[in-house]
């Protein structure tokens, strides 16, 4: 820490009780009260130093002879800062360093200590050793810490600003080692990998780099308005919506124990080990949580999805303004595509609790997530493939990503029998049809609902299952829709047509590739290649026969489980006699010719 020493002479001060007496064997003849403590002193060395004890002994009448008495209970700094410009005043040693020097400079301004009463007097010198505290980052975090205790006048002295613009340059330097500034946070560190002690001698070596991180501890012990300050000095300075952003992330850990919590129910393991202090009271930390949200940068990316969720959650908990919390969930809803489920889960924390979880506010962020992200519906074919389902869910769009994520909400929520139908069904049609290449996941949560809402009526199954586009499931989910019995019959027929259109349409197409593979192979009907392209040829055309005889095999397992599929049906057209004549008005009635292999 930087120090600058002040006067020559020894200690000439003893204190007895709340009371300090000069011992230079004269008689003192002036009584300065400030706060408990009281000083007797002598006239001249403090006319000779500052201008307003001069006018207040002048102005000091006594008719009874006795000595002046003087209360000063408004100085800066207090009974401690006055006893160092008693000593400053009669020439006795002091020093200044970063935790006295700020309060001095501000008492010397209110004693009017200018250089108009003594020359080199104490504003002069403490301006001077500012100088050597703006050099020092450490040193400036504990002068800045210190002005606290003298806000007003150390904000009309511009101390306060002048510490921020101070450590808003060095903390957007990108390494403060080539300035030689110690960084207290790090000092330890650097220490103990850098020093080898050996017979009580330190050998240090080159100190490492420090990382964008290296201010973000010592500047979290701030208060939150010099925080504020500093962050907006560094914004100001141009420093990086990513570190403005991490710094905050470690501030709201330090102070809001929530944060450090697990997110949801089944995120127990999830805790941040990190050092948290809690003196506050709920309303405070409400008001941090709110400033820290407003200090949050607009940049889309530069939080996570994980840590903006957490506050959103804390903001709950903390009952926060409406204003904080709707600036949360827009922000959530910007990347959504980023969240991850376990995160998404938020416990409801509303005074009328209906369902486990806060639904209605992850209704709010996907709606505001489709709002910026709606596109053109593309245009879909009649009959959908599974090979083109499969390969639909290559392209991971921010929309399609978003509709797995809500698909998978929904089935952790389908449980919860609070939920009501209008609700699920009002969540689930948020997402588009084109944004959900393959029907799985809202097919899986559909069964989870139905399965925990037995009393669902027919006509509320239908309309739920309205939800899902039966071309869109995969063979294994049409397997398992075809035999689910908490499924209305008219879905389960939809099922099964759509499955024997997709399986026809298949079969068509693997006969046009073969009958084109075989024209391929008929000597008269083919072009004369060149000799270095004949082998070539001649292994693709082995690779498009080895394909030929899978697609083969394919056909047959299709063609058994389409005769499987209509068992099934004629099964539960028996037990409702008023589908006795659909499948046969579908086609299902009549019996297909078996595929031969052969004569394929």
């Amino acid at each position: 820490m930087a120090c600058m020493r002040l006067g020559s002479k020894s200690e000439a001060f003893h204190l007895e009780g709340q009371a300090w007496y000069c011992t230079s064997g004269l008689p003192s003849d002036v009584t300065i009260e400030v706060g408990e403590m009281s000083f007797h002193l002598h006239k001249f060395p403090l006319l000779s130093r500052s201008g307003l004890l001069g006018k207040l002994i002048e102005e000091f009448s006594c008719e009874d002879g006795s000595g002046c008495l003087l209360q000063l209970h408004d100085v800066p700094g207090g009974a401690k800062a006055f006893e160092l410009i008693a000593k400053f005043c009669y020439g006795v040693k002091i020093e200044l360093s970063a935790l006295n020097v700020v309060s001095l400079r501000c008492a010397a301004e209110y004693l009017l200590m200018t250089e108009d009463y003594g020359e080199v007097n104490l504003i002069s010198q403490t301006e001077g050793f500012f100088n050597e505290v703006f050099g020092d980052w450490t040193d400036t975090i504990k002068a800045l810490e210190t002005c606290e205790e003298v806000q007003s006048y150390a904000e009309e002295l511009h101390i306060i600003s002048r510490c921020l613009d101070s450590l808003a340059m060095k903390a957007c330097c990108a390494d403060p080692n080539l300035f030689n500034w110690t960084v207290s946070g790090s000092s330890s560190k650097r220490n103990a990998a850098g020093s080898v002690m050996w017979n009580g001698i330190s050998s240090e070596n080159k100190p490492n780099p420090l990382g964008d991180d290296w201010w973000f501890e010592d500047v979290s012990f701030l208060s939150l308005p010099l925080y504020k300050r500093l962050i907006l000095a560094v914004q100001s300075k141009g420093m990086k919506p990513e570190n403005i952003a991490a710094s905050l992330i470690y501030y709201a850990r330090r102070y809001l124990p929530l944060m450090n919590r697990q997110s949801s129910f089944n995120d127990a393991n999830n805790v941040n080990p990190g050092p948290t202090i809690c003196t506050n009271s709920e309303a405070d930390q409400r008001t941090l949580l709110e400033e820290i949200v407003g200090l949050l940068p607009n940049k889309k990316g530069v939080i996570s999805t994980k840590f903006l969720l957490r506050l959103l959650r804390t903001a709950m908990i903390l009952h926060a303004s409406s204003s904080c919390r709707e600036n949360l969930e827009k922000r959530v809803g910007t990347q959504l595509d980023q969240a991850v489920l376990v995160d998404l889960l938020i416990p409801n924390m509303g005074y009328s609790i209906e369902t486990l979880y806060d639904i209605d506010c992850v209704q709010r962020i996907v709606d505001h997530f489709m709002s910026l992200n709606q596109a053109p519906a593309p245009s879909s074919p009649s009959i959908i493939e599974e090979g083109q389902l499969m390969s639909g869910t290559d392209a991971l769009t921010p929309i399609t990503m978003v509709s797995g994520l809500l698909d998978g909400y929904l089935a952790e929520v389908a449980p919860d029998v609070n939920l009501k139908l209008p609700k699920f069904q009002a969540l689930a049609a948020v997402i588009p049809d084109y944004a959900r290449p393959l029907e799985d996941g809202i097919y899986h949560a559909i069964d989870i609902y139905l399965k925990a809402h037995p009393w669902l009526t027919d006509s509320e199954r239908e309309q739920l299952c309205r939800l899902m586009n039966c071309q869109k499931l995969s063979l294994e989910a049409s397997t398992h829709a075809a035999q689910n019995e908490r499924l209305p019959l008219r879905v389960i027929v939809q099922v099964l047509f759509f499955e024997q259109l997709r399986l026809r349409t298949s079969i068509s197409g693997w006969f046009f590739v073969s009958d084109n593979l075989e024209n391929s192979q008929n000597p008269s009907g083919s072009l004369e290649l060149p000799k270095n392209d004949v082998s070539r040829q001649v292994d693709l055309v082995q690779d498009r026969v080895v394909g030929v005889e899978n697609m083969k095999e394919r056909v047959l397992e299709l063609e058994k489980e389409c005769s499987s599929m209509r068992r099934e049906l004629h099964k539960l057209a028996k037990t409702k006699k008023s589908w006795c004549i659909l499948p046969k008005k579908l086609g299902f009635g009549r019996r297909s010719p078996p595929c031969n292999s052969k004569e394929s």
